[in-house]
């Protein structure tokens, strides 16, 4: 692809402005990663079929690796970085200590995506059943786990945010 020159980029990420020069073309992964330093966002397939790179915009699940960043402007983009609970002493969202405690992730590689994917289900249907979980998690591909722990991480974090 022949390169027009970077333009200026001003992207709302975690509740944050931020700004930075990027070619037109440019990827909202390759801008989170490489223009912005949010390395929580993995880059999988390139192809928008693995989920390692999925973020929330607008509260939606969205592959990164397919967004053009330009295409954001006025969006609101949510990725891994942007989850904490300032209520634990840890600072983890009840989604990453869930996967902490039930082993929901073996070499850790996905568990962005997911954890991404399972918010967003998690604000839509708090009390989602295992069926509607490994649905809503279909589009995610871990090469680890038989899926068991990372349903199991779900339904816990999701009873730990109904109560």
């Amino acid at each position: 692809m022949k390169s027009t020159g970077k333009r200026i980029l001003k992207l709302s990420i975690n509740g944050t402005v931020h700004e930075c020069a990027a070619e037109p073309q440019a990827l909202l992964l390759d801008v989170l990663r490489n223009e912005l330093g949010l390395f929580g966002t993995k880059r999988g397939c390139d192809m928008g079929t693995c989920g390692c790179c999925n973020v929330l915009v607008d509260g939606q699940v969205q592959m990164s690796c397919l967004l053009l960043a330009h295409d954001m402007t006025g969006k609101e983009i949510e990725t891994i970085e942007g989850l904490f609970d300032v209520g634990d002493p840890r600072g983890l969202h009840p989604l990453q200590r869930a996967w902490a405690e039930h082993g929901g992730s073996q070499c850790g590689f996905c568990t962005p995506g997911f954890v991404m994917t399972a918010k967003a289900l998690l604000t839509e249907e708090p009390d989602p059943s295992e069926e509607r979980i490994r649905e809503a998690l279909s589009g995610n591909v871990c090469r680890c786990t038989g899926y068991k722990k990372i349903v199991e991480a779900v339904q816990s974090a999701a009873a730990e945010i109904r109560s």
